[in-house]
């Protein structure tokens, strides 16, 4: 058996028998799963009604605000246009009412636009001032027209509402957000490489800090090379964390759907939409559910799970190459905060291109070079994927990722060879630089 695969080995079984690793293996799902049913449980659970009250002087906008009431939402209008002002001020101090909408008489609806007030003693969210003010402009406008004597039952038939229809060339009719259910998928398994790469990169690099603390590197260097060392340590901790990943993901899954299934808890999000808005949801709904599925076949699965397992490998054994070179320069986690920084940059920067130029233009010359370029192809390339990209990009990405990670662990051994023997002193970047070249 070689020396890297002993090494491997060795470094997978203390990781596999360790005791917090069986620990929040198996406790892990137990939290996120307890976790997901509370959020879903208190989603379920109804708003408190607010009581807002109305002093309308003009007689012209309570109404409006009344048939609010009848759409179930979590706010509750009383017309108290009778009550004095003063009064209404007072009931709003006692918190009888969580607000106070003013609307003074005045001779011109013009006037209205930047007089009217909202008194609390809190500050509303936003949803309910564009709401209020939505109701308010809507009214404003119809008396504006009213006043210009046009015809508003006119006008508003003549309003028009577009709804285009998405055919492809086949003549099969296609489903709206399209692009957005690719970006989602592509979005979702980046997500999952980065915080991957996040949380057992941080192993790797506690790995190598460990053994340097406690000198044990010091009699393995000496029948091991730096560089079979840090790819059997790299290799080994990831066959690790894969193996706890998908423990995580199964039992995770399991406990998710018999808590769903069995206690009869809705853990999808959204629970708690009012059933006006529910029923609008709903209409076509199967024809849309039969639409999603077959556009869902349509994208290019074995792509899309190929690539996610070869880039998950890629990405990972990159930036664990980068932490493992870390760990061998600093002696304390507390001293590895400065060096950290550069690598979780790419990270956040493939997200960003992700989310916001491959939704736009996936096939663009920004999408394209950062899919290529290893310390964002991981990401990039896996928002790309779903929309269809040309094998020989595929090919040209994972080779230069693969390429980078060799390049990266040869230059962290040269890190490793000097870094390991050296304690009490905080290393730099420009010490870093003269290992290098050792």
């Amino acid at each position: 058996m070689s020396i890297i695969s002993l090494i491997i080995k060795r470094e997978f079984i203390a990781k596999v028998r360790n005791k917090s690793f069986v620990v929040m293996t198996f406790l892990s799902p137990l939290l996120f799963v307890a976790i997901a049913v509370f959020i879903g449980y208190l989603s379920t659970m109804k708003a408190e009604t607010k009581r807002i009250a109305i002093h309308d002087e003009t007689g012209l906008f309570a109404a409006d605000f009344l048939k609010e009431n009848k759409k179930g939402a979590e706010f509750k209008y009383l017309n108290l246009s009778e009550i004095d002002v003063k009064a209404l001020k007072d009931s709003i101090t006692k918190e009888n009412f969580s607000g106070l909408i003013v609307i003074p008489k005045t001779n011109k609806t013009k006037d209205l636009e930047s007089k009217i007030e909202f008194i609390s003693n809190n500050s509303p969210s936003i949803s309910f001032i564009e709401s209020t003010q939505k109701i308010i402009g809507t009214k404003i406008t119809k008396l504006n027209l009213e006043e210009a004597k046009l015809d508003t039952l006119a006008i508003q038939k003549a309003q028009s509402d577009v709804n285009i229809h998405l055919v492809k060339a086949s003549g099969e009719e296609s489903l709206k957000g399209l692009n957005e259910i690719k970006i989602a998928i592509g979005g979702a398994f980046g997500y999952l490489i980065m915080m991957f790469i996040i949380i057992y990169g941080n192993m790797v690099m506690r790995s190598v800090i460990e053994e340097k603390t406690n000198r044990i590197i010091e009699i393995i260097i000496s029948s091991v090379k730096p560089f079979q060392l840090m790819i059997g340590k790299i290799v080994g901790t990831s066959l690790a964390g894969i193996l706890q990943f998908m423990i995580w993901a199964i039992i995770g899954l399991g406990l998710m759907f018999a808590a769903s299934a069995f206690f009869g808890i809705n853990i999808r999000p959204g629970s708690n939409i009012p059933p006006v808005l529910m029923q609008s949801v709903e209409h076509n709904f199967s024809q849309i559910i039969q639409m999603g599925l077959r556009e869902a076949w349509n994208l290019p699965i074995p792509s899309i799970l190929i690539g996610f397992v070869i880039y998950f490998i890629g990405g990972y054994f990159l930036y664990s190459s980068f932490y493992a070179a870390i760990g061998a320069a600093v002696d304390n986690q507390t001293d590895s905060q400065q060096f950290l920084l550069p690598i979780l940059m790419p990270l956040i920067l493939s997200v960003y291109i992700g989310f916001f130029t491959v939704v736009n233009d996936p096939h663009g010359t920004v999408a394209v070079v950062f899919s290529m370029i290893p310390l964002t192809s991981p990401i990039v390339m896996l928002m790309r994927i779903p929309f269809g990209v040309p094998w020989w990009q595929i090919a040209i990405s994972v080779s230069l990722l693969f390429a980078t990670f060799f390049l990266v662990v040869w230059f962290a051994a040269k890190i490793y060879r000097v870094g390991i023997l050296m304690y009490g002193k905080k290393p730099t970047w420009k010490e870093l630089y003269k290992w290098l070249k050792y």
